[in-house]
């Protein structure tokens, strides 16, 4: 049956009657806009990197296929190469999809080939709206911050491109908290569109976001997602500490990857590990559900090689963590000693470090000081 027939068919008095689609997928607000978007979205990187054209063709529409809208992309990953896959494989679905790219990083050798000034800002979605074969851009992001350009100067750029159509919503990523409010109240002065999201690193293994960044995003209502969710891998229970890289995963072919494996971190790994197991859960479904668990995440991106991967994936919205659980991911994670807050108040004041409550109270449910 056609999709316009289906429709038809469920027209009722006042509109159409909610169809379940089947594939239990969960959606949420991005912040405080009404744009709504899939928990788990597919971050497209390595699409004409690790991935060609064709298995990430399969990736996009396997990814539709469950229910998945938000795809996240850049103009600077693979020099336009990721956008121009992207919206090949979107072809005759783009009404299905979430497109989000960035701008901001130098995509060629000219003065005005990067940044946030107005020109770049142009230049840069004309050039993505044509490698993306859309009219319009859902939800466009800074990529870096562009500190010798007024940010005043970036959101009219960016306003201005909303009031003709070309982009729905704007959003950051790489902000620091100072720049971020800043250009809240910016949008607000002006009577501006608002970056409604914010794209920072954060992970199980990565939280120090949680001491200024989250804070700020819940009370004013700014989306968060993140890009490394499963910390390069580290998260995946592919890697085990001491154990050769396996061949051809994109972790043995990274210079980066040294850089993950620290003492600290498979430390921790290996206890979150542990943790899952006890629970029947992998390593990596876990990781991504306690982003989702945190109070202003909209989606997690985690990249994806095959549909498979993607169900993998998707699994993860079936875990449900009680009180206890999310103490114990507090103890096993917050190891580190928060140097941002006085040693006296740690120590005399608990109730001041307000961003380790939870910590505070892990501790002191399991006997420690």
């Amino acid at each position: 049956m056609s999709q316009n027939r289906e429709a038809q068919e469920r027209v009722t008095a006042i509109g159409l009657a909610r169809q379940d689609s089947g594939h239990g997928m969960h959606y949420r607000h991005v912040g405080a806009s009404g744009l709504r978007v899939s928990a788990i979205g597919v971050g497209c990187y390595p699409f004409g990197g690790f991935l060609d054209q064709q298995a990430s063709r399969a990736v996009v529409h396997a990814a539709l296929d469950l229910g998945i809208n938000y795809f996240d992309t850049a103009n600077s990953y693979g020099i336009g190469k990721s956008e121009e896959i992207l919206g090949a494989a979107l072809a005759g679905r783009r009404a299905d999809a979430v497109i989000a790219t960035k701008f901001a990083n130098r995509m060629a050798d000219g003065p005005n080939d990067v940044g946030a000034s107005r020109i770049a800002i142009v230049r840069a979605c004309e050039a993505s709206l044509r490698r993306l074969g859309t009219e319009y851009i859902d939800l466009y992001q800074l990529h870096w911050p562009d500190r010798r350009t007024p940010i005043e100067e970036t959101l009219r750029a960016l306003d201005d491109l909303v009031r003709a159509g070309k982009v729905r919503y704007i959003g950051a990523s790489n902000l620091s908290e100072w720049e971020l409010c800043e250009a809240h109240h910016v949008a607000r002065e002006h009577g501006l569109s608002r970056f409604v999201s914010a794209q920072d690193f954060y992970n199980l293994l990565y939280r120090d976001i949680e001491k200024r960044m989250e804070p700020f995003c819940v009370k004013y209502g700014v989306g968060m997602t993140s890009y490394f969710p499963l910390a390069g891998g580290m998260l995946t229970n592919t890697y085990r500490r001491g154990v050769p890289l396996p061949a051809g995963t994109r972790a043995a072919s990274s210079p980066s990857t040294a850089t993950w494996h620290t003492d600290r971190n498979w430390n921790v790994q290996e206890q979150l590990l542990a943790f899952a197991q006890e629970r029947g859960w992998t390593l990596a479904q876990m990781s991504l559900a306690w982003l989702l668990s945190r109070p202003a995440m909209f989606t997690v991106i985690a990249g994806a090689d095959s549909g498979a991967q993607l169900r993998e994936n998707v699994r993860a919205l079936d875990i449900r963590f009680t009180p206890e659980d999310l103490l114990e991911i507090d103890r096993i994670t917050l190891v580190d000693e928060d140097r941002t807050v006085a040693p006296v108040y740690r120590r005399l004041r608990p109730e001041k470090v307000h961003e380790f409550e939870a910590r505070q109270l892990a501790r002191t449910q399991h006997g420690e000081p």
